[in-house]
């Protein structure tokens, strides 16, 4: 299973390992999965089955706690 970054609510944050060099992060929602880039600024990149509400949601707590997602990110890749 890819490391998780951390679980908001019903969102699990996670990585996929060697997925690719550009910063991002990954996140299961009960119905589906989005991604968001973490650089150059936090974006949308992809999603299947997340509501429009839903992604409001995750954006935000991107958003909010993109330091430690990022902190995680080297962390964990530089392994």
């Amino acid at each position: 299973m890819p490391p998780t970054v951390f679980i908001v609510k019903k969102f699990r944050f996670f990585f996929n390992s060697r997925e690719e060099e550009r910063m991002h992060v990954h996140i299961q929602t009960p119905d589906g999965v989005a991604k968001f880039w973490l650089e150059p600024i936090v974006s949308l990149d992809s999603y299947h089955n997340v509501s429009s509400r839903a992604l409001k949601e995750i954006s935000k707590i991107v958003e909010g706690r993109q330091n430690e997602i990022k902190r995680a990110w080297k962390k964990h890749f530089s392994q």
